[in-house]
């Protein structure tokens, strides 16, 4: 969550309702014998195999989204792939297990620990005496200095994204040797091991003009498995090299090449031979499944076990790439070219019989955001009864049972199920429950069938939509639907499949606007308008009770699209009615979510290993600027209370752990109360591999170790067993 965020939000809502006696919040778990965390929902997929298995020398090809402005993380437009280099290519003191969780990375620390608490608190660490930068120079403090100062937040000419924690450390030393690092702070910080990872040279950290400039195109000097060789702007790829140096197990490929690949090519890619590995949705993970089923000599589309004529092959193709299915039964010249195209698309089925999909849960969460600053949803009554509406399961179902990945909700704002600081809170608030929710809609005033009152336009204002064009009357079935619908206000019923058959994974990943870091929304396309219910809208002071949904619209979201209409159905059944807004990718969060222009929003955000600093922007309560306005840091629901602000304040400065998950738990009740989102599940990650490709895939919350990726040596089998598939565990 420290990688994303801005913009403005308004008017906080009281807790007085919250705190009366009317919303009991459930006793805190963690006190028990049974930790709340659990365990993660599903295990890393990654096809592992021993090393002795793995030939030495290769290049792997892997799709990215980008290629990165910068290489430097801890700026602004740093993106995924910024982190990706990152990872190969230089030190972190500590990775992530597979269970979300901190680890220290012996490749470059032998220990790390507090070693005082009073008058200050202290962290000795003890550097691996074999770690060198590659040009040969020792790995020591005068690199962690060089960082603490660039990141202190003390010199303004360090264009930084962001200080949390660094603005914390007093001093920075060389211990008793030169492989012992002193780190002491002016305040308490529980977060302590998010320090330093990644750490750069003190050449890049140590003016102004190297950070800001000298890091962004190349990265000259590094200490992981792996060397940044060049970053090619023009094909868009990033070579990764070989570290000579590197003191560790040598990484078994010679090469990685990170490829920008738009997500909807990358199976025809895949199939063309020019990548190995990809994320994808599940349209190309279909393909792949079904490519490795058996096939008669005669099917040239696979089928489970049956044969397949021409026509079916004809068929598949025209029904995967939307074609009229009329057309493609007429003798015409369009036929013979959907032929051809049937062909080309059976060939590249072919080819992906050398793949496998590796899917695990990303460590990521998609929420429903409520925008609490004016509107119908500034009443805490009414972002309740919306809350109290969804079914929170059965969306979750929608997403991710047909992957065949657990369906299980999540239960916390703050970490995923298996991460130290989870416990299902959602309590705090309640599950589904249609009468509650009317309830609170009939507290806060909304009357069922209640008088309307003609709306006047404002003069120049526009709909939300991608061309601020109500979209009157559209039908369900128009392939160009962006623009803006109502759902809720009318009696008519649109006729349309279930979008939960077509569904597609949202991996399309936008940029904050002042961020850039690694992504944290994954937004969608647009949505397709539910099936009225004939229920009566509700009204209040002759204005109908309805929410502006504001979804991008870019290509490669059916997940959300899915999501949305569901959510809609869901709320008409209490008399919500929802004014469903699709606009473009590249405005979504400038224009409409970062400046508050929407009532509902669906995105994601990232998992972290350290709430207590990297949440609290994101949920924390606007406070005024100098100019007047009101700085929302990330939290675009514009929600926040004292409460929730002063509790990861004393969890970021407890050193006690059992103490500060403690209060990490209550923050993310007091977060459920409050009702400004709702977590809705954890996002699926489909990974596509060649067969022979290992210690490579799905990875969850795992930090990948780049030193073991490879392809398997001639005639070599992958590592048997339940850890070489993803499964879920209860």
């Amino acid at each position: 969550m420290s990688q994303h965020g801005v913009g403005p939000r308004a008017v906080t809502r009281s807790v007085a309702f919250l705190t009366a006696g009317v919303l009991a919040v459930p006793a805190l778990t963690g006190c028990g014998s049974e930790d709340p965390a659990g365990k993660p929902l599903a295990a890393p997929d990654i096809q592992p195999a021993g090393r002795a298995r793995i030939a030495d020398g290769g290049t792997l090809r892997w799709a990215v989204d980008s290629v990165p402005d910068t290489l430097n993380t801890f700026q602004s437009d740093a993106d995924a792939t910024t982190i990706r280099v990152a990872q190969a290519a230089l030190p972190s003191m500590f990775r992530m297990n597979a269970s979300g969780r901190p680890e220290r990375n012996p490749a470059y620390l032998e220990s790390a620990e507090v070693v005082e608490t009073e008058p200050k608190q202290v962290v000795l660490y003890k550097l691996n005496q074999q770690a060198v930068w590659s040009d040969g120079r020792e790995i020591g403090a005068a690199d962690f200095a060089a960082q603490w100062r660039a990141l202190s937040g003390k010199d303004t000419a360090y264009w930084t994204a962001r200080n949390a924690g660094y603005d914390r450390i007093q001093k920075v030393e060389r211990g008793d040797n030169a492989l012992e690092v002193r780190v002491t702070f002016s305040r308490p910080y529980a977060d302590w091991r998010s320090l330093f990872s990644p750490l750069y040279p003190k050449d890049v950290m140590g003016t102004p003009d190297s950070f800001n400039d000298g890091a962004r195109r190349k990265l000259k000097v590094s200490a992981g498995p792996f060397t940044v060789e060049k970053v090619d702007r023009e094909d868009d790829e990033i070579t990764l090299a070989r570290n000579p140096r590197w003191w560790g197990k040598p990484a078994k490929l010679s090469e990685i090449v990170l490829r920008t690949v738009p997500r909807d090519k990358r199976a025809a890619e895949l199939a063309a031979g020019t990548l190995d590995v990809a994320e994808i949705d599940p349209t190309a993970a279909r393909r792949i499944t079904v490519a490795a089923r058996p096939q008669s000599s005669s099917s040239p589309v696979m089928g489970p076990g049956a044969d397949r004529s021409a026509a079916d092959a004809l068929h598949s193709w025209a029904v995967a790439n939307g074609t009229d299915e009329d057309a493609a039964d007429e003798e015409t010249g369009a036929r013979k070219k959907l032929r051809k195209a049937a062909a080309k698309y059976a060939r590249q089925q072919q080819a992906l019989r050398g793949f496998e999909v590796r899917k695990s849960l990303e460590p990521a969460f998609t929420q429903l955001a409520l925008n609490g600053a004016e509107g119908p949803l500034a009443d805490e009554r009414v972002r309740r009864a919306v809350a109290r509406s969804l079914d929170r399961r059965k969306l979750a179902e929608a997403v991710l049972k047909p992957l065949g990945l657990p369906a299980v909700p999540v239960g916390s704002h703050l970490a995923l199920s298996g991460q130290a600081h989870y416990a299902d809170n959602s309590g705090a608030l309640g599950g589904q429950d249609t009468k509650e929710a009317q309830a609170l809609l009939a507290d806060a005033g909304w009357v069922r069938g209640g008088p309307v009152k003609q709306q006047k336009k404002k003069e120049g204002e526009k709909a939300a939509g991608a061309e601020g064009e109500k979209a009157s009357g559209s039908s369900r079935n128009e392939q160009d639907d962006e623009g803006t619908y109502v759902v809720g206000e009318d009696n008519k019923a649109h006729g349309r499949h279930d979008p939960a058959d077509h569904l597609a994974h949202d991996g399309k990943q936008y940029k904050h606007p002042d961020r850039g870091g690694a992504p944290g929304a994954y937004a969608p396309e647009g949505t397709a308008a539910p099936a009225n219910r004939g229920a009566a809208p509700l009204a209040k002071n002759g204005k109908p009770l309805t929410l502006r949904f504001v979804l991008p619209s870019g290509p490669g979201s059916q997940t959300l699209r899915t999501v949305a209409d569901r959510i809609s159905r869901m709320l008409e059944r209490v008399g919500i009615g929802t004014d469903i807004s699709k606009v473009s990718d590249e405005s979504y969060f400038k224009d409409h979510i970062a400046s508050g222009q929407y009532d509902l929003a669906l995105y994601s955000w990232p998992a972290t290993a350290y709430p207590a600093t990297d949440a609290r922007p994101v949920y924390a309560k606007p406070v005024p600027a100098a100019d007047g306005s009101l700085n929302v840091e990330q939290n675009y629901t514009r929600v926040g209370t004292d409460q929730v602000d002063q509790l990861f304040d004393e969890a970021v400065s407890t050193l006690d752990e059992g103490e500060s998950r403690s209060l990490i738990r209550k923050a993310d009740s007091r977060i459920w109360a409050a009702a400004g989102s709702i977590p809705l599940f954890q996002r699926p990650q489909l990974i596509a591999t060649r067969k022979n490709l290992v210690n490579t895939g799905a990875f969850g919350f795992g930090t990948p170790a780049y030193e073991d990726m490879g392809f398997l040596k001639k005639g070599a089998k992958p590592a048997s067993g339940p850890s070489a598939k993803g499964s879920a565990t209860s």
